[in-house]
């Protein structure tokens, strides 16, 4: 089974974020709770932590902004 990375909402009024880094390679073994990406808010730079492990599946490009909700890549 598989589980999405969607873009989160880190705060009431965010609405979309620029991706900033991939702190993990395309096809890489990733644990749960692992630093994954780095998400760049109005406010802030963070680091989203994995929601599962498995072997990490990107479809997002690195310096483009997007929309919360959308998928970012997958967990398989």
């Amino acid at each position: 089974m598989s589980v999405q990375i969607l873009m989160p909402k880190l705060g009431f009024s965010m609405n979309e974020g620029v991706l900033s880094a991939w702190l993990q390679a395309d096809g890489a073994a990733v644990i749960q709770g692992q630093a994954l990406y780095a998400l760049e808010s109005e406010k802030s730079v963070e680091e989203i932590e994995s929601p599962a492990s498995g072997t990490l599946k990107i479809s997002a490009a690195v310096g483009q902004t997007y929309p919360v909700g959308t998928v970012l890549g997958e967990i398989i």
